[in-house]
């Protein structure tokens, strides 16, 4: 910000009260969603990181426009779902007293802002697109400066390009692979999306940067530090090599040289340091709010009170590539909200999310362990069942299973659920 010359204390006020507004509604850095306030500042630093770049000229109000709509371009306080809707982020900016005043205070027009915030549109097609333009040729009728200038607004479109550009790669460039799949699983989880979708997702969303924005995705990357490229880059190959191997496996799959075996395992089994090291592994690939009862882990699968079966490769002795774990409701901390009128009567048991390696998603698995868990739980009179899954899922199993909603969320739509044993 200094070295743009925006480090005035209104621009700062600013910062702090971005910070404090995506705090107080729950979307601060505990919010599991890709669309929370370490997503709006990464944005914002990126954006103001590569302004020298060469393929939109930027002067130094252009630079204020571009730091207010960056910071404010995803808040959203009352989403029904993680992706912002950029209607609702406007409404806010616009009723918002005290940034109405900080925005007047820097002598900065709201109408170019909400330009700005209308060209994050993602994706830049179809209706959505449709739309975003109807607003902005309002916007643009609204304000002084865009009435009668069409190079002005031409202009101002072109800035809206690069921060849609820099909201797509900058999470991407600010860390390595492991924090690249950390977000593509926080997107996935926030989006209710089924886990086998993540890499694919991933990938056609990374071609589809790479091939539609080819000009302003080069002119960005080329002035970061070699560091910020390296990173993209290496992201991008990696989910493209993960995908490759996610379609030989299914590939293996669908030619039968490949069978998923859902296994029971012994005590002995479960006691073996090694076996526990594989399933942590397994259990680390979940998105964070399904890592149930992470620190004392070891300690459940050594419990004989708790149920476990894996899925191994070919036979009941081969590779572990996931597992399904649970036990009595009463073991478990779950989100204060839910009321499970079972809790304290001992006849139901819980099923944690199950635990599948990347790859091996979508191949029935999951399901077929879960079925085998609901004969262990019979086995040891359980009459109940609850567990969380995609609001989809669950509604699938309501006339299937007579499953029932105990308690839905959002904007997650991963409820927790409940069906007889």
């Amino acid at each position: 910000m200094i070295q743009n010359e925006i480090g005035d204390d209104d621009f700062i006020e600013m910062l702090d009260y971005t910070i404090d507004l995506f705090e107080s509604q729950g979307l601060g850095s505990d919010y599991y969603g890709y669309h929370n306030i370490n997503h709006e500042l990464e944005v914002t630093y990126v954006s103001l990181l590569a302004v020298k770049q060469d393929i939109v000229k930027l002067s130094e109000l252009d630079i204020k426009y571009l730091y207010i709509a960056a910071l404010f371009h995803d808040f959203d306080p009352q989403k029904s779902v993680d992706k912002p809707h950029e209607e609702s982020v406007l409404k806010f900016i616009e009723s918002d007293k005290k940034l109405s005043q900080l925005i007047k205070n820097v002598n900065i027009d709201l109408e170019i802002i909400k330009v700005l915030i209308l060209r994050t549109t993602y994706p830049w097609a179809g209706e959505l697109k449709k739309n975003a333009e109807l607003q902005i040729k309002n916007c643009f009728q609204n304000s002084e400066q865009t009435r009668n200038n069409v190079q002005r607004q031409q202009h101002i479109m072109e800035i809206g390009e690069y921060l849609s550009v820099v909201d797509r790669l900058s999470g991407y460039a600010l860390g390595d692979f492991s924090k690249a799949m950390e977000m593509a699983k926080m997107n996935a989880h926030a989006l209710a999306w089924r886990p086998s979708l993540i890499v694919r997702s991933s990938v056609a969303y990374f071609e589809e940067l790479l091939n539609k924005e080819t000009v302003m995705v080069k002119g960005i990357l080329k002035v970061l530090t070699n560091e910020m490229r390296k990173n993209f880059f290496n992201t991008v190959l990696s989910f493209m090599r993960i995908r490759q191997q996610e379609i030989t496996i299914q590939a293996d799959h669908a030619y039968e040289n490949l069978k998923l075996v859902p296994t029971i395992e012994g005590m002995a089994k479960r006691n073996d340091p090694d076996f526990i090291k594989v399933l942590y592994d397994i259990f680390l690939e979940l998105p964070r709010p399904l890592q149930f009862s992470k620190e004392k882990f070891a300690e459940s699968v050594k419990d004989p009170n708790i149920i476990i079966n894996t899925l191994r490769i070919n036979n009941k002795n081969g590779e572990i590539v996931g597992f399904a774990k649970g036990g009595a409701l009463e073991k478990y901390n779950l989100r204060e909200e839910i009321r499970d009128e079972n809790y304290g009567l001992g006849n139901t048991v819980f099923l944690e999310p199950i635990a599948v390696k990347m790859g091996y998603w979508g191949l029935r698995g999951g399901s077929e362990m879960r079925h085998l868990f609901v004969m262990q739980a019979h086995s040891m009179k359980y009459k109940h069942l609850t567990s969380f899954a995609l609001r989809g899922v669950i509604q699938a199993r309501i006339d299937k299973e007579r499953a029932e909603f105990v308690q839905q969320f959002d904007p997650e739509r991963w409820d927790y659920y409940r069906i007889k044993v």
